[in-house]
């Protein structure tokens, strides 16, 4: 179960508890690879938990940029998430319909734009529903609340500033893609670019902070595989990952054991393995 914390993780039982409460806000931000086969709006027209709202991660993003999913204007999250019926004063929950692999990018998002109460429902949806709790097909009822933005710009990091970290090595890059991936050894799944990893970068793969169950680790557990991994939690952390989705998940799994020194390259692999002139490793760290 997991330690519940309304601004970084809480079960399904405080869910439960506060399903009712007049300011908490549900988003299902379920969103997939194309090998998975899977349509997230779909599957929340099906079923969802009651309530919530559809967070659409490749909507809610700059359309102005060629990369995928990229964190939007301040404008432009405002006015989606105020046509959603979230706004100031709300305790948002987020979720996915993996257990925890997309809802963690919404979490830092919200983050990013200066709005803390926010968590992720640790083990999403699959959880909720192996236990036999109620969902819905029903559209839920909107109301416009304003809702206040304040950019904290330390928490993103671009392909400059992550090239000269690199070089520098006065952080500790994490790439939360699997090892095949991370040493170059299988194909990545966007067309064009390049196999390998950031030099330097240490490999997390986003499943070892997971239980089997799809639960998030202990807190104590989660330092325990940094730590195995080498990364020395004295220097501020940047994550990485094939578009700035699953590298949350290690965002969140910092925040969860204390570090808070920590930003996410948002455009992680997408961006930097499609620049010849970048620099790639292959092989272990």
């Amino acid at each position: 179960m997991a330690l519940d914390d309304p601004k970084t993780l809480v079960s399904t039982e405080w869910l439960a508890a506060h399903l009712k409460d007049p300011d908490l806000r549900i988003l299902d931000a379920s969103w997939y690879l194309p090998a998975m086969g899977r349509d997230p709006k779909a599957e929340f027209a099906e079923a969802h938990i009651p309530g919530a709202r559809f967070f659409d991660i490749d909507d809610v993003s700059d359309a102005r940029s060629e990369m995928p999913h990229m964190a939007p204007p301040v404008e432009k999250f405002m006015s989606r998430l105020r046509a959603m019926g979230v706004g100031d004063g709300h305790q948002v929950v987020v979720y996915d319909g993996h257990g925890i692999f997309s809802a963690a990018r919404v979490w830092w998002l919200f983050r990013l734009m200066g709005q803390m109460d926010i968590a992720v429902l640790d083990g999403g949806l699959p959880k909720w529903i192996k236990e036999g709790r109620d969902t819905d097909d029903l559209p839920p009822m909107i109301r416009d609340r304003h809702m206040t933005v304040r950019r904290q710009n330390q928490m993103v990091r671009d392909v400059t500033q992550v090239a000269h970290a690199a070089k520098l090595g006065d952080h500790e890059i994490l790439d939360a893609r699997g090892g095949e991936r991370f040493r170059g050894e299988a194909p990545e799944p966007r067309a064009g670019l390049r196999a390998g990893h950031i030099p330097g970068s240490k490999n997390i793969p986003f499943t070892t902070v997971l239980n089997a169950d799809g639960t998030m680790k202990s807190p104590d557990d989660l330092r325990a595989v940094f730590e195995a991994a080498g990364v020395d939690l004295g220097k501020p952390a940047i994550t990485t990952c094939g578009s700035g989705v699953t590298a949350a998940i290690l965002s969140l799994a910092m925040e969860r054991f204390g570090k808070s020194d920590h930003s996410l390259y948002d455009g992680s692999w997408a961006e930097w393995g499609a620049f010849p002139t970048m620099p790639v490793a292959t092989g272990e760290a």
